[in-house]
């Protein structure tokens, strides 16, 4: 579904070069829930934004294989929800169809049934400083899934929420990637995160970021955050970047 091969992205400013990405391949089959990892500062977010198509590389080229003619094969969810104060719930959902081909009516029924995937049936009419900010997320999750993408791009949605917010809306992400097969690229600088959530978890490190590790996650769903296999994943995740200075 999604292949970067030798990736690379420098950016030039005022006559200096700052390499941000080196070498980076990575192949993600169709379906899959890939969480890429690492501290701030190593390109995870850069990376995103490159295979969303908002940033072209300097070096190297990604490909994301679709079966569809679609305008919109790549949706991204970003950790401001970034909804519009001014438009309903219901209208923040369908923003990115209006575009498009479908009616009104249409527009308002892929709204509704999105909302009612992610929890927030009989929300159409509020608007966002109605919302918590758990709500917002779901809203903003509810817009990127309404344009039907083959990929969904995640930058690290539930950072800014309350523990507890954060633990639901990851259990309610486990869900609706089990309904829709999308194929996710999720960044996380949690290593509980990760392996929790991801079927694959790859690891950035260093300056500039080059992929460190890659590792598939056996543990099958459904998990819970505390059984045995889980947290050694993540214990051993753990001790891998501490030895590559990526902790």
């Amino acid at each position: 579904m999604i292949s970067l091969k030798h990736v690379g992205l420098t950016f030039h400013r005022d006559g200096e070069a700052t390499e941000v990405l080196r070498d980076f391949s990575l192949d993600v089959p169709k379906g899959r829930f890939v969480a890429i990892l690492g501290p701030s500062g190593v390109g995870k977010s850069t990376l995103l934004r490159v295979v969303a198509g908002l940033l072209k590389p300097t070096a190297g080229a990604v490909t994301i294989a679709t079966d569809r003619n679609k305008p919109l094969p790549v949706a991204m969810v970003f950790q401001d929800a970034r909804l519009l104060p001014w438009r309903s719930v219901a209208d923040n959902v369908s923003f990115g169809l209006e575009h498009g081909q479908a009616s009104g009516h249409e527009r308002r029924e892929r709204a509704s049934a999105m909302l009612g995937l992610v929890g927030l049936s009989g929300y159409e009419s509020r608007y966002p400083h109605e919302l918590s900010g758990g709500q917002r997320q779901r809203v903003a999750l509810a817009r990127a899934l309404a344009v039907d993408p083959d990929v969904l791009l995640m930058d690290e949605p539930f950072a800014a929420l309350d523990a507890i917010t954060r633990e639901t809306l990851q259990d309610e992400l486990v869900r609706i990637h089990g309904e829709t097969s999308k194929t996710v690229l999720f960044v996380t600088h949690s290593i509980d995160e990760a392996v929790y959530l991801a079927d694959d978890v790859i690891a950035i490190a260093g300056r500039p970021g080059r992929l460190a590790a890659a590792i598939t996650i056996e543990t099958p769903r459904p998990r819970q955050r505390n059984q045995q296999d889980i947290t050694e994943v993540a214990a051993d995740l753990r001790r891998r970047l501490d030895e590559l200075g990526g902790s």
